[in-house]
């Protein structure tokens, strides 16, 4: 049997996909394993492990064998720096991570240091991309994308209602609401309340007085799915039925379950159902007999690991600095979220946000689907 490499305190656990004689490309995965966000966490890290278990398969990049670092920065981000001081030490060139954009900040600033590339799937925050850095790249959209997507879809039904919007005060969370409103404003709607909460309270009750004193049309929430969860739960419970409105933060089926029936009739902006797309179709496959839905992001993860490999290969060096000037070429990426390439920032170019509705599927399950 190949021996398993166990990694330090700082990192939770760690992960090798290969011995140390032959796994060459030493590759992090960093984000929230454990705490309020772990069903995100599972998704970049199982979007990476599976990524790495068929490039492996494949021979790995340019011959050599990608061995896996996992780090647990719990949605924090003095963790998330933590953790990043960590791949510094273990010798990581190559990063997918991290979850949060407020962890993603701080932790891509020492893989700049360091000359790390790293890859986020999930962190939407504009900042992230607008630093001025040489080795930032993400896989998904922007928060002043997704938020004009968004106030596009309010303004359109919801013209002269009253929108309340809600926020947990982190850099996604307030960002995203602040990107909405500021659309929304632009457009004449003016929200009828814009309040912050922290996202690690459980007694939301002086929020949902405020929200009940408006009698809103719509609640808009910037923030992750398990504050947003409860908030829903307590709104629902205090007898508001205005339509929630949430992003790509309450894009796990998680949401639901914390939510409860409440969570019908919710509405999500998102990028396209990846796992409908047929390039998709057998890698999605692998997850499903795995027992693992690969909802939201995973499968952007699994696409930031298929980026580093051909952008290593067409570049024929696993130099980061070299790998990440050749991301920025202009160069087409087939992906399992499809054809991607890149700006000079690092971001992705096209623009896909589309809106979602949370419904009962056949089984009788609440799940996100794509509003036609």
């Amino acid at each position: 049997m190949k021996p398993w490499l166990t990694l330090g305190l700082a990192l939770g656990f760690g992960l090798a996909f290969a011995n140390g004689a032959s796994a060459q490309v030493k590759l992090g995965v960093a984000g929230p394993i454990t705490g309020g966000s772990a069903a995100f966490g599972a998704q970049l890290k199982n979007g990476v492990e599976q990524a790495v278990e068929d490039i492996n398969a494949q021979g790995g990049i340019l011959g050599q064998k990608i061995q896996v670092f996992l780090g647990d920065d719990r949605a924090d981000p003095k963790e998330g720096v933590s953790v990043a001081n960590k791949f510094v030490g273990d010798g990581v060139k190559f990063v997918v991570g991290h979850f949060n954009s407020g962890v993603t900040i701080p932790a891509s600033e020492v893989y700049q240091e360091n000359g790390m590339l790293v890859i986020t799937p999930a962190a939407t925050n504009p900042k992230v991309t607008e630093r001025n850095m040489w080795n930032i790249f993400r896989t998904c959209g922007r928060d002043d994308q997704q938020g004009a997507v968004a106030a596009d879809y309010i303004l359109k039904n919801f013209k002269g209602k009253k929108v309340a919007v809600v926020h947990d005060k982190t850099t996604y969370g307030q960002g995203l609401a602040e990107e909405t409103r500021k659309n929304l404003n632009a457009k004449g709607l003016k929200e009828v309340l814009f309040e912050g909460v922290n996202k690690d309270d459980k007694d939301f009750s002086a929020l949902v007085s405020k929200i009940k004193a408006t009698n809103p049309d719509l609640v808009y929430w910037g923030g992750l799915h398990d504050t947003g969860g409860l908030i829903l739960r307590q709104l629902r419970a205090q007898g508001v039925k205005a339509p929630f409105m949430g992003a790509d933060g309450i894009a796990d089926e998680e949401f639901a379950a914390i939510a409860g029936p409440g969570a019908e009739g919710t509405l999500m902006t998102f990028g396209p159902d990846a796992r409908k797309r047929p390039e998709a179709k057998d890698i999605v496959a692998k997850f499903r007999a795995k027992h693992f839905e690969p909802q939201a992001y995973t499968l952007y993860s699994y696409a930031a690991v298929q980026i580093i490999k051909q952008a290593a290969e067409a570049a024929k060096s696993l130099d980061p600095k070299k790998v990440a000037a050749q991301i920025k070429s202009g160069m087409k990426f087939t992906t399992v979220i499809g054809d991607l390439s890149y700006d000079k920032k690092g971001d992705v170019t096209r623009i896909d946000y589309t809106v979602y509705v949370w419904k009962k599927d056949p089984s009788g399950k609440v799940t996100y689907t794509e509003i036609e």
